[in-house]
């Protein structure tokens, strides 16, 4: 009896030792025994725990430590694995890079009725390198011919896009694709090619805006034009129902018949509502015209809307059928391109901005006459601009110093110049 009575203290002992020992919170139940308390603070199972080599990591309080971060069974019961857990081996940040992917496309796969003059685009998941996406990188086919363009990327959005030269062609599929060439910034290439292809639309022909007599002007206005000189003007110019003393900078002498005059500025005539029989008549038609082809133009149905978010400069445009329910700025050069037949129809709600030094150009054999800028605010063209097309605005145009235009002035209130050059297109 005595001898059982000094044994349950110790034994008693033993517990509370091991015990203190699991300061990990491990809530594993013990076997029984010293190597079942030791393999609960570090986690490991029972088998492992009954080598003294166990007993001891166990009983140094490094084990226990390991196990309180979180570490696995495996890991604390092996002193290499169990360095490793502690030093982060597994954590996120020292997983290699992942390979950039394309998260999504414009036009999106499988795309029907995409518009002739769509720019092809993808969105990365990360930041690229931008020198690595090239018209060899990201290519656009028709069957087996490849279409010509350029490539660019912003940054801000992760975006590349491929601008075709040229409108598509409609009613044919194309294939566009973006080859492991392509590389994230931070070298890392796309794991895998990316392909999707689309249709275009059927290419419905838009037709001219039919300016009817307002036609017969290279620039026309109610209220006012007015020059400093010296401009050059091919074509009529004419005032209505403002009176000739509203042509101003021109130096105007009045015909014999009293119902034009003329004007070294001018290669072509000038008229006045104030003139004689049948010029009154004839320029009242002409504003008459000019209102009806305004509103011709700003019905029209558009192909695209907001294009740039009101910002076009840089762009290559194909014909079609343009919508901003804001101002247009164009801050740099812009092209048109298309046939002789092409129209382009550009609907503005607010003002017209082009800044100084700005070409607006066209190619492909694109004509003037085909091009018509409806704008319900003011036109406002910087100096040096160079410009392309029918000017039809509700309010007025203002055109800077060497500013010059292939097309018509039609103001619905007055047309300012300032040593500018106008010449009429041919009919």
């Amino acid at each position: 009896m005595r001898s059982l009575k000094i044994l349950v203290p110790l034994f008693f002992g033993l517990a509370c030792t091991t015990s203190s020992t699991s300061d990990g919170g491990d809530n594993t139940p013990a076997d029984g025994g010293a190597s079942s308390g030791n393999q609960s603070s570090s986690g490991s199972t029972s088998r492992q725990s009954s080598s003294g080599s166990t007993s001891r990591q166990s009983s140094s309080g490094s084990t226990s430590r390991q196990s309180s971060s979180g570490s696995t069974s495996g890991l604390a019961s092996s002193g290499q694995n169990s360095s490793n857990a502690s030093s982060g081996l597994g954590s996120s940040s020292s997983l290699p890079n992942t390979p950039p992917e394309v998260s999504s496309t414009l036009p999106a796969n499988l795309a029907v009725n995409v518009w002739t003059g769509q720019r092809v685009t993808a969105t990365f998941n990360k930041a690229m390198n931008a020198a690595t996406l090239t018209p060899q990188s990201f290519t656009l086919m028709q069957g087996v011919t490849p279409v010509t363009g350029t490539v660019s990327y912003d940054a801000v959005t992760n975006t590349a896009a491929f601008i075709p030269m040229a409108a598509l062609m409609p009613s044919l599929q194309y294939t566009a694709t973006i080859t492991t060439a392509a590389q994230a910034a931070a070298g890392l290439a796309l794991a895998q090619a990316r392909v999707w292809t689309f249709t275009t639309h059927a290419g419905v022909s838009t037709s001219p805006v039919n300016l009817g007599t307002a036609g017969n002007y290279a620039i026309l206005a109610q209220t006012q034009i007015s020059t400093v000189p010296p401009s050059a003007i091919t074509g009529n110019i004419a005032v209505s129902p403002a009176a000739a003393t509203f042509i101003t900078g021109f130096s105007l002498t009045l015909d014999g018949t009293g119902t034009f005059s003329t004007s070294p500025q001018i290669t072509g005539r000038a008229y006045a509502a104030d003139y004689t029989s049948p010029t009154p008549s004839n320029l009242t038609t002409a504003i008459g015209d000019m209102g009806i082809a305004f509103t011709d133009a700003a019905g029209r149905p558009p192909d695209v809307t907001e294009l740039g978010a009101g910002n076009i400069g840089g762009m290559t445009l194909a014909p079609g059928v343009y919508r901003w329910g804001t101002g247009l700025l164009i801050p740099a050069d812009v092209q048109l391109n298309g046939g002789a037949n092409d129209v382009w129809i550009f609907e503005i709600a607010q003002d017209l901005t082009v800044a100084n030094g700005v070409n607006v150009s066209l190619a492909g054999g694109a004509l003037p006459r085909n091009v018509f800028w409806q704008v319900s605010g003011l036109i406002q063209l910087g100096t040096t601009v160079h410009m392309e097309g029918i000017m039809l605005s509700q309010t007025a145009i203002t055109l800077g110093t060497g500013a010059t235009v292939n097309g018509r002035l039609l103001a619905q209130s007055a047309v300012s110049l300032d040593s500018s050059t106008v010449t009429a297109p041919t009919p």
